[in-house]
C-alpha cells in the first residue's frame, strides 16, 4: 500500500495516477496528524482491511491535482548512515584528499527531527558560500518499538519505505550540525507499506540535478543493508515507532544552488522533484 499525506492533512492511498482519501477508515484526525500517524503505525495490521475497503469507493483526487506533504508528519528522531557504500567512500576520498572511515567505523549519526520535510518544499540552502551537496538515499520508518533487535528481526520492525534526500553542506564541523538545518531531509513522495516491498536490499536508485544524471545507484551495494542498519539504531537504544532510518548514498554526490531542481527516483517506491533556493531568497518571498 502507497500511504500519502495531500492537502489539508487528509490520509490517502495512492493508486495509479490517483490518490484516494481514506481518513475515515483509519480513524484519521486531519487536525492532529502527528497522533493519528502513530495510532496508524500501530494499528496498521487492525486497520489494513478497512483502508482498502475505503480505497475502493472513496473520494479520489489525481495526484497532479494534490499537494504532497512529508508522509511522516512528524518524528522523534532520525538515525543516518555515514559512508555506507564504498563507491562513495571511493569519491570522498578523491575529493576531500582524506580517507574518510566507513559505517563499520562510525556506527549511525543523528539529524535534527525539524530537518524533516515534504516532496513538494523546497530545500532552503542557509548559506551562499559553502558548498552544499545532494544524497540520494533509501529511508524507511520504524513501526514497533524495538531494543536490541537483530537485523534478522528488524523486517517484522519496519512500517514502510520512502525516498530520501540527506542535504549535506560540506565542511570540519560535526555531521550532526551540517546536515540538520531546516528542509535537509525531504522525503516521499509517500511511504510504500513493508509487505510490498520484497527485499528492500536490492533497489535501484538515480537521482538528477536538472536534466543531468548524477547518482546511479543500488541499495544492493550497501555496507550495512536496512536490516543491519536498524540492529545498530537499536543497540541498546530504543526506537520508537515513527523514528526514522536512512541508510546512505552512494557515489554521484555533488553540489546543488539556488535554482536547481532535485529528482530522486527509487525502484518500486517512486520519484519526487525539489526546488532549490537560498534563504535569503524565500525570505523575500514570505
Amino acid at each position: 500500500m502507497k500511504i500519502a499525506i495531500f492537502n489539508e492533512d487528509l490520509l490517502g492511498v495512492v493508486q495509479g495516477d490517483q490518490v484516494v482519501d481514506v481518513s475515515d477508515a483509519a480513524g484519521w484526525d486531519a487536525h492532529n496528524p502527528e497522533a493519528s500517524f502513530l495510532h496508524l503505525v500501530e494499528n496498521y495490521c487492525d486497520l489494513k482491511e478497512r483502508i482498502q475497503k475505503q480505497a475502493e469507493t472513496g473520494t479520489s483526487y489525481p495526484l497532479s491535482d494534490v499537494f504532497l506533504k512529508p508522509p511522516v508528519p512528524s518524528t522523534r528522531k532520525i538515525w543516518a548512515a555515514p559512508v555506507n557504500y564504498k563507491s562513495h567512500q571511493e569519491e570522498m576520498n578523491k575529493m576531500f584528499d582524506n580517507a574518510p572511515r566507513t559505517i563499520e567505523e562510525l556506527n549511525l549519526f543523528l539529524k535534527s527531527p525539524e530537518s524533516l520535510s515534504g516532496p513538494m518544499d523546497p530545500i532552503i540552502l542557509p548559506f551562499k558560500d559553502r558548498r552544499t551537496d545532494h544524497e540520494a538515499e533509501l529511508g524507511y520508518v520504524v513501526g514497533k518499538k524495538a531494543k536490541n533487535v537483530k537485523a534478522g528481526d528488524a523486517k517484522d520492525y519496519i512500517f514502510g519505505y520512502f525516498a530520501l534526500l540527506d542535504i549535506s553542506i560540506r565542511g570540519s564541523e560535526e555531521r550532526t550540525w551540517r546536515k540538520s538545518f531546516d528542509t535537509f531531509t525531504p522525503i516521499g513522495p509517500w511511504i510504500v507499506t513493508a509487505d510490498e516491498i520484497e527485499n528492500p536490499n536490492d533497489l535501484q536508485m538515480k537521482l538528477w540535478v536538472n536534466d543531468a544524471l548524477r547518482q546511479d545507484g543500488s541499495t544492493k551495494h550497501l555496507i550495512y543493508d536496512c536490516y543491519k542498519c536498524f540492529e545498530v539504531a537499536c543497540q541498546n537504544m530504543t526506537l520508537l515507532p515513527g523514528d526514522i532510518i536512512a541508510t546512505g548514498t552512494p557515489d554521484g554526490v555533488g553540489p546543488i544552488e539556488a535554482g536547481d531542481r532535485v529528482t530522486i527516483q527509487i525502484e518500486q517506491i517512486g520519484r519526487f522533484t525539489v526546488d532549490v533556493k537560498h534563504a535569503e531568497e524565500e525570505k523575500k518571498q514570505q
